[in-house]
């Protein structure tokens, strides 16, 4: 009973939706009519700069590292992995937006693989940061991370249910960014301005 908890819980904790409340609060606009309309850290960052995107990003990171830090409490890292997952499933279809389309996972996740793969985290963050700075594209980056974190828990030989984690979470970004691709083959992608002051 208490996996199954540690499980339901990973989802309501990946379902709250910062990326919707943060700007609802602090500037009485709804994200989902702005930019891209995605309520993921990407586009509060796209639409409002750094004072809100580096926050509700850190808060996305914090709740799947929440998520599979309370699943490897009450069950070791299968119900880890689990409650990891569940909370990346609430990130993309989150109950407090009544299921409707959430973000693509990419903060939630590498909160969740903190938790259960420090190691492959940390060098997954060093590739997304290295190939967003280079390109200025987070999509790319995100897409480039995702094949990077499925070579790396392959490598440092973690246990089975994190190397299914990493190569299920990796395809569930790239798919999510699917629509992002197309754009980046054809030359549309939205590229981020380092330097840009924030709108609105």
């Amino acid at each position: 009973m208490t996996e199954l908890l540690a499980v339901l819980f990973g989802y309501v904790l990946g379902s709250m939706p910062f990326g919707y409340w943060v700007p609802r609060l602090v500037r009485r606009e709804d994200i989902r009519t702005k930019g891209s309309g995605n309520v993921g850290a990407s586009n509060v960052f796209r639409v409002y700069g750094r004072s809100l995107g580096v926050p509700v990003a850190l808060l996305d990171l914090a709740k799947g590292f929440a998520a599979a830090a309370l699943g490897l409490w009450a069950g070791g890292a299968l119900i880890g992995v689990l409650a990891g997952a569940a909370a990346m499933i609430g990130h993309a279809r989150p109950v407090f937006l009544g299921f409707q389309k959430g973000g693509k996972m990419v903060a939630t996740a590498g909160g969740a693989l903190l938790a259960l793969a420090p190691l492959a985290a940390f060098i997954s963050i060093g590739i997304w940061l290295v190939t967003f700075l280079l390109t200025r594209y987070a999509s790319l980056a995100s897409i480039v991370t995702a094949v990077a974190l499925v070579v790396s828990v392959l490598a440092l030989g973690y246990p089975w249910p994190i190397v299914v984690f990493g190569i299920a979470g990796a395809s569930a970004v790239i798919f999510l960014h699917r629509s992002n691709i197309r754009r980046l083959l054809r030359g549309t992608e939205h590229r981020f301005e380092l330097r840009r002051s924030p709108s609105g």
